[in-house]
């Protein structure tokens, strides 16, 4: 199922069972995604992101960092994370992300891939930290990426563009029967900013 040429309606959930997930298109301005985008590249604790794959740490060329309301400990691939707290442009991303979605949020992972070349494989965001079917708002800045979503069992795909300043939400269900994943390509060379906005329990 492609969605390249679909015009973005937030209303219209994209996959056809089994989870929720909307597309809201360009909710920044092409200035004020460009600020973002140099802001965050500029301003962020960047980190390289570690992985435990068979028993051997990975250091990943893509890079990461974790924000919050408070020191939160998030674990994935078997490697735990704390929060660094807000800085003022993150929560005024928040805040209209928030304002846009409906939705209530107190984390971010930044993830930014500086090429074409990095990506990320299928996986779903099921981790134990997370809120259980709790929305996930994802923002990017930069390149224009496309991502996936696979069923688990039907093996059904859906594929789009996610353009720079547009917004991405993932809610109910979606993370228990979907993979989703951001596929490496050789045709972009510049850079690529997603944060996932997310609800850490505990």
């Amino acid at each position: 199922m492609k969605l390249f040429d679909l015009e973005p309606d937030p209303s219209k959930n994209l996959l056809p069972k089994d989870g929720m997930v909307t597309y809201s298109g360009k909710l920044f301005s092409q200035e004020e995604a460009a600020f973002y985008f140099q802001h965050l590249m500029h301003h962020i604790e960047w980190r390289n992101d570690e992985a435990v794959m068979f028993g051997k740490k990975i250091i990943t060329k893509r890079k990461v960092a974790w924000y919050g309301d408070a020191p939160f400990s998030y674990t994935y691939s078997k490697v735990t994370k704390h929060a660094l707290l807000w800085t003022e442009e993150l929560k005024n991303l928040k805040s209209k992300i928030e304002q846009e979605s409906g939705e209530n949020f107190n984390s971010c992972l930044l993830n930014l891939y500086h090429n074409g070349s990095e990506g990320m494989g299928w996986h779903s965001d099921g981790e134990k930290d997370l809120k259980k079917d709790g929305a996930i708002a994802s923002v990017s800045f930069g390149a224009e990426r496309k991502f996936a979503f696979k069923h688990k069992k039907t093996r059904e795909k859906v594929d789009l563009n996610l353009e720079s300043g547009s917004l991405l939400i993932m809610k109910g269900k979606t993370q228990t029967h979907w993979l989703h994943r951001l596929p490496p390509t050789n045709k972009i060379h510049s850079a690529r900013i997603n944060l996932t906005f997310r609800t850490i329990i505990g």
